[in-house]
């Protein structure tokens, strides 16, 4: 199938301006620098020398021009430069404020003035506003917006929204309980230039953010903590350069900060509590406030450990919240609980409470009386989290020619809260490590190579049960399977049991990725050239914990009451078993950036990305090869691979029209493959046969061996008896999306620019699933779709 999505349009009217100050964008964290060095006339300066000095930590990087007058400085931590251009016969000119974003590609050309006696040249720079050098589509949030906008929960991802073309997903759940919000990842789902939210690219320090769900990096909280250790970030919104894989969407790119050669340090708390709040609208009138406290509180430090040479920084960010919850249920009355029932006339009887339903009933919260079978309990408890959020970063410049850093960051976040009928603490936490290290070795003033490893590792356990609030939720004799607590129960007209522990839908997830990546960058002639590969190991552990305890089912309270139940299901505990799935991402690319006109640059890639096909260490990959066989395929592999072709051409161009730098035309277009990743398949496998076991039992099925009785369900009858399979197509076609743009910039001011822009992009053959295979497809007709019309007896 194929889509078209994602075009939108910037235009430059009032409450519509999108205005920018940041140029292009490259994989590596740091920024480069380039340009020409002409004379007077306009002719090349080769050899002229081209110092650029960080203003903050000391640290200068040197490079020359070519035959051609040509320099390129990349990988330049952002901040604030001096640079200074020295050539034979001509005056020095220094300039200053040459501010260096994260991965940008920043212009500054410069012509120099012949040698007068002692003369030389300062200027503040007028680094144009525009982007000259790449036909991408993207914006920075730098570290002044990042720091001092009023966030609510202080998550620095939530800026990327402020950006054009991203828009944050309106139907992403909340977390309050549950396994939903967090099989999907807990990070904020934001949806760039029409792609889905797993075709995004989340980078830290040059290293993939990515979760297990392939979304956005977060805690259980929902948010991304450490806005103090972000130095800046970029959006990448459309046709980024060749370097940039595993993404077909977006790139969110960030930064940490560095240290410099002075100490600066910070310290806060932010305090949010009922006392401050309004009440809710929808709180009940004679009530109080729900009760609620949050405290978030850190602090940061930054500055030199050798000065010109070392430098260190670090964040802690903590959050201690206490939220009141209140949950209503429909339980069984006091009058009910002892067999006092009503007829629809409302007329009361009674029935004999069978012992077992009876000591099912302590796990049933006691209502006050109401008069009729059924009646309204809320229960009021306390959701509690507690978040830990640290930052460490380490800069160390070894010679003028080597400078090496490193960024650790920690987070972890235990979540808890009790159930609705108050039997049983649930505990949901995630914890994630990243590490990234990065070494740049200056070759030669021309040649600049970056190798960096990162390794990103995330366990989350979601909705798991903690410990008993109420000791019946331990009392192993109410299991259904031996040496299992209660069932969950499900009683027509009444609220669903939960069960007692180990009796909820769990899920546990570790996720583990080791990165390789190798960047060069290469000055030759009027061509700035990239080049290097990057390659991912993806390691994830999942596990599934549906039904574990059982569920029994009922008519009526009356027949639950009589122990008369209707059926039982469950997954057999033994079958609840790990899958641990493997996985390679590997990556190569060419970029060239090639300055064909001194007002003409031409963006040329090309990029190969290939995975390999996701493997089961155990051999418990299960998946139907066509809609129709009888029986699964058991193993690897789950199916051929459709991306060992994947060649990804990338072409665009930037046009300075009058040559001053102040109005660009440029336009690109390209192909992105959207790979098929772990995520795809988690949730597949967990609950397949033959892996993986359910038993369904109906008290009316004759062939039982034993009656169905309640809790304990007979032992001769629990067999895997249904069965669920996974249908993933065996010969999948390649799966790409096409992105193009044209768009038009106009430098307002020294730091201000317009830009009216075009984005579209074309998906073909995105992944796509449905539950049921089973369906039954319209005709179309000249009345438009129709259904088959089917009889009581299921025929059409």
């Amino acid at each position: 199938m194929s889509i078209v999505r994602g075009l939108w349009v910037c235009l430059l009217l009032s409450g519509l301006i999108v205005c920018i100050s940041t140029p292009v964008y490259a994989q590596v964290a740091g920024g480069t620098l380039l340009g020409m060095v002409t004379d007077p006339g306009g002719g090349a300066i080769p050899d002229a020398q081209v110092t650029i000095s960080n203003i903050s930590t000391g640290i200068e990087r040197q490079v020359t021009t070519n035959s051609d007058g040509f320099y390129t400085a990349p990988n330049l931590l952002p901040g604030n430069y001096q640079i200074t251009i020295t050539a034979k016969g001509f005056n020095a000119q220094t300039k200053t404020g040459v501010n260096m974003n994260v991965g940008a590609q920043r212009t500054l050309d410069v012509v120099m003035q012949i040698a007068t006696v002692g003369g030389s040249v300062e200027v503040t720079a007028e680094v144009p506003a525009v982007q000259l050098a790449s036909s991408e589509i993207s914006a920075t949030v730098n570290a002044t917006t990042v720091r001092e906008l009023p966030l609510n929960g202080r998550s620095w991802t939530d800026l990327a929204a402020l950006q054009p073309g991203v828009s944050t997903i309106g139907t992403q759940p909340s977390f309050a309980t549950g396994a939903d919000r967090g099989n999907r990842g807990f990070g904020q789902q934001i949806t760039i230039s029409g792609a889905r939210p797993q075709q995004n690219n989340y980078r830290l320090d040059g290293v993939s953010l990515n979760d297990y769900a392939n979304g956005a990096p977060g805690s259980v909280l929902g948010g991304n903590l450490g806005v103090d250790a972000i130095q800046e970030f970029s959006v990448i919104t459309s046709n980024y350069s060749a370097e940039y894989g595993k993404t077909s969407g977006g790139v969110v790119n960030a930064i940490t900060r560095s240290g410099t050669n002075s100490f600066h340090g910070t310290a806060y708390e932010f305090l949010r509590n009922s006392a401050l709040d309004t009440k809710n609208y929808f709180e009940s009138p004679g009530a109080g406030k729900a009760p609620f406290q949050r405290n978030q509180f850190g602090g940061a430090l930054g500055g030199p450990i050798i000065k010109n040479h070392t430098f260190f920084f670090a964040d802690y960010e903590g959050i201690r919240q206490s939220k009141g919850i209140a949950d209503t249920s429909f339980v069984p009355s006091p009058e009910a609980r002892n067999g006092t029932l009503h007829d629809p006339a409302g007329q009361p009887f009674t029935v004999t409470v069978d012992p077992a339903s009876q000591k099912y009933l302590a796990l049933y919260p006691v209502p006050a009386s109401c008069g009729a079978d059924v009646c309204s309990f809320t229960y009021s408890a306390k959701q509690v989290v507690n978040e830990n959020f640290v930052t460490t970063r380490l800069d160390h410049k070894f010679s003028d020619k080597d400078a090496i850093f490193g960024t650790y960051l920690f987070d972890k976040t235990p979540y808890s809260s009790p159930d609705a009928f108050g039997n049983v603490q649930l505990g949901t936490s995630s914890s994630r490590q990243i590490v990234a290290v990065e070494e740049t070795h200056t070759f030669t003033p021309a040649f600049v190579n970056a190798i960096r490893f990162g390794y990103n590792h995330e366990a989350v356990a979601l909705n798991l049960t903690v410990n008993p609030i109420n000791p019946a939720a331990a009392d192993s004799s109410l299991g259904a399977f031996p040496g299992r607590n209660a069932a969950s129960v499900n009683v027509n007209g009444i609220s669903s049991l939960p069960g007692g522990l180990g009796g909820f839908p769990s899920n546990v997830y570790h996720w583990n990725s080791f990165q390789l990546y190798d960047d060069a960058f290469w000055n030759r002639g009027t061509h700035s050239i990239k080049f290097g590969f990057a390659f991912e190991r993806m390691s994830l552990q999942t596990i599934a914990l549906a039904d574990a305890n059982g569920v029994w089912f009922f008519d009526s309270l009356q027949k639950f009451l009589q122990n008369n139940p209707t059926k039982f299901q469950g997954g057999i505990a033994s079958s609840l078993t790990p899958r641990d799935m493997r996985q390679n991402l590997v990556g190569g690319y060419l970029q060239d950036d090639w300055r064909w006109k001194p007002n003409l640059t031409v963006n040329l890639g090309l990029r190969y990305e290939m995975s390999t096909v996701p493997t089961e260490i155990h051999g418990k990959f299960a998946n139907l090869r066509n809609i129709t066989d009888a029986v699964a395929h058991l193993g690897d592999p789950l199916f051929h691979n459709p991306t060992t072709k994947d060649f990804e051409p990338r072409v665009g161009f930037a046009w300075d029209v009058f040559r001053n730098g102040r109005l660009a035309v440029r336009g690109g277009i390209g192909l992105y493959d959207v790979q098929p990743l772990l995520y795809q398949f988690t949730l597949l496998q967990t609950q397949a046969t033959p892996f993986y076991q359910y038993t369904v039992l109906k008290a009316s099925d004759p062939t039982l061996k034993a009656p169905l009785t309640f809790p304990l369900v007979p032992q001769q009858d629990i067999t895997p008896n249904k069965f669920q399979s996974t249908y993933i197509n065996s010969d999948p076609k390649r799966t790409y999306v096409g992105q193009w743009n044209l768009n038009v910039q106009y430098q307002l001011t020294s730091s201000l620019a317009a830009m009216v822009a075009y984005v579209g992009s074309r998906g073909v053959h995105q992944p796509f699933r449905v539950d049921d295979a089973n369906l039954v497809l319209p005709t179309k007709t000249s009345a438009g779709y129709l259904w088959p019309q089917v009889d009581g007896n299921g025929n059409q």
